[in-house]
């Protein structure tokens, strides 16, 4: 997830401390030096309004969006054990009475973690954009296979076993349907997915599809900006045109949180300027108004003004990490953290609330809660060591051998 290190314009340096002159240039080495020179400070491709990227900034590791990545993902993992309107009801199946009469105050602030799903969104438009920038689609199709199915055929697996070994809590889905779930396209077939949480996986398949005809095209300043005001236009009309085709496409849910995510990152490599502040306070009037809907429709326990509050703070930060306000922060521990984030995400729901029912007698509610997120780490990180990294690395090798395969054949024809 990491992106390729910028471009810039490099100095052309002369040679010092010559005692003696220098004997005089033909015409025709003085011009070729001539257009040499004006290649070497030419501005970056794609730059705007001829800027030169931001080189530096754009080729380092951002520690902070590790760190902000775990931060969500504890977020979410504390409202499901802990804050949603389903463990609140009386005689819920988790915790057997409401979540705020165990532990009212756990409960008030663990109302406001579904925020973290949006939190992702934003993210991950930064990220792909970032680590797609100068790849090909081949190659984009590649990282995206390589780090989104490994951890999640593994937690297909995992959760399965736990519901099958501990049944009661979930209804486990038949087995063509489980089968169907290995393929993350459950949703555009209508079957259910094996853990609830797999739904946002469905708005990230859409933005990778719509994102790779820019992939396609060479990205560049001027075609994120034009991919980001197109897709919040289609956004902005599928609701109202009731066209079923347009809203599965512009997934009007999730866009405007994604198309922050790629202005935010327009602005750290190139700079900020009056367009990109636009279309991120644009994203920042529809996001608002998504969370209110959301509230209103599915959450049900926290307030519309602390949700704006948390979203607005946190794409604060994401304009200070996007401008370098943050490239001090290089603790090498976040790069582990942010490498548990999706494993944890992928497996914490649907078992960890299992565990909850089985344990809720054992011991006080919050330190079971703090111990089942613990334990949650602590999987997430032998998935990532012993599930992600082998498993994308045979994936990558068998892609890479298959699309030169049909490189091959195509120039053999």
């Amino acid at each position: 997830m990491r992106g390729a290190a910028g471009e810039s314009a490099i100095p052309v340096r002369g040679a010092g401390g010559l005692q003696q002159p220098l004997p005089p240039l033909a015409e025709s080495d003085w011009r070729t030096g001539v257009a040499t020179a004006e290649r070497l400070v030419q501005p970056v491709a794609g730059a705007p309004d001829g800027k030169p990227a931001k080189a530096q900034r754009a080729g380092r590791r951002l520690y902070a969006i590790d760190g902000i990545r775990i931060a969500a993902a504890l977020m979410v993992a504390m409202h499901h054990f802990a804050g949603t309107n389903r463990v609140n009801q009386p005689g819920n199946a988790i915790w057997g009475r409401p979540v705020s009469d165990i532990m009212p105050n756990v409960f008030r602030v663990s109302a406001y973690g579904w925020i973290g799903v949006e939190i992702f969104f934003v993210i991950s438009g930064f990220v792909i954009c970032m680590s797609c920038w100068g790849r090909t689609p081949r190659q984009f199709f590649v990282s995206r296979v390589i780090r989104l199915y490994p951890a999640y055929w593994f937690a297909i697996a995992f959760t399965t076993g736990v519901l099958v070994a501990v049944p009661g809590v979930w209804e486990r889905l038949r087995p063509r349907e489980l089968l169907l779930n290995l393929t993350m396209l459950q949703t555009g077939s209508g079957v259910a997915n094996a853990d609830g949480v797999y739904w946002t996986l469905w708005s990230e398949l859409r933005f990778y599809l719509l994102f790779m005809v820019v992939v396609a095209t060479g990205l560049t300043y001027r075609r994120v900006v034009l991919f980001c005001c197109v897709w919040g236009a289609a956004a902005m009309l599928a609701p109202v045109s009731k066209f079923p085709l347009l809203l599965l496409v512009a997934n009007p849910e999730g866009a405007w949180y994604f198309i922050a995510g790629l202005a935010l990152y327009l602005m750290h490599r190139f700079g900020q300027d009056l367009l990109l502040w636009g279309i991120l306070a644009m994203a920042w009037l529809m996001g608002q108004m998504e969370l209110g809907q959301r509230i209103d429709e599915v959450e049900h326990v926290s307030s519309w003004r602390g949700a704006v509050l948390i979203f607005t703070v946190f794409l604060l930060v994401m304009v200070g990490v996007a401008l370098g306000m943050t490239d001090r922060v290089q603790w090498k521990w976040l790069v582990t953290a942010g490498t548990m984030t999706y494993p944890l995400y992928l497996m914490h729901y649907a078992a960890g609330t299992t565990m909850i029912n089985r344990l809720r007698d054992t011991m006080d509610p919050r330190l079971l809660v703090v111990a089942v997120i613990a334990g949650f780490l602590v999987l997430s990180y032998l998935v990532h060591r012993f599930v992600e990294r082998p498993v994308a690395g045979l994936l990558k090798r068998g892609l890479d051998t298959s699309f030169a395969r049909l490189r091959n054949a195509g120039n053999a024809s």
